[in-house]
């Protein structure tokens, strides 16, 4: 019998590389689901929202999703309003992040994000939340800055 010795540690690195590709493989977290009304001056709109609430939730988000249908996304909810930055490391879809103050108006809109881009999005201030959409949508649909997010548990409107 012909042994191969390892040096010290490299098993442990072969498990933890193992472990990462296989979590990067693994379906999508099972995430809690809402109904979330965006209220334009005109129109509203439902969609059907996966809900990122802890810091690991908010850290996968939308990653290695190839497909995304045209009223469903995520919606990151963060404990107290403050700042954040997004960016769209692993994911290959084009997307609309749309940042939301703790009143529920919409403070800034960054469209059709370049899918697998390191650039960092801020939000360009204080937000309670950050919906993730389908790229384009928000346009497509006349939901612009100050149009108002509704969804009682999560805004108080």
């Amino acid at each position: 019998m012909i042994r191969t010795r390892f040096p010290r540690g490299a098993a442990a690195a072969v498990l933890l590389l193992l472990a990462a590709l296989l979590s990067a493989a693994a379906p999508a977290l099972a995430l809690p689901q809402t109904e979330l009304l965006v209220e334009t001056a005109s129109s509203q709109f439902r969609f059907e929202v996966e809900i990122a609430d802890d810091p690991s939730e908010r850290a996968q988000g939308l990653m290695f999703r190839e497909t995304l249908a045209d009223n469903a996304g995520m919606l990151f909810l963060y404990p107290e309003p403050q700042k954040v930055e997004f960016w769209m490391k692993n994911t290959p879809l084009s997307l609309d992040i749309v940042f939301v103050r703790q009143d529920g108006t919409i403070a800034r809109i960054a469209e059709n994000t370049t899918p697998f881009s390191e650039d960092t999005i801020p939000s360009g201030e204080a937000i309670i939340a950050v919906l993730e959409v389908k790229g384009g949508l928000m346009r497509e649909l006349g939901i612009a800055v100050g149009d108002r997010l509704r969804q009682p548990q999560y805004f108080g409107n």
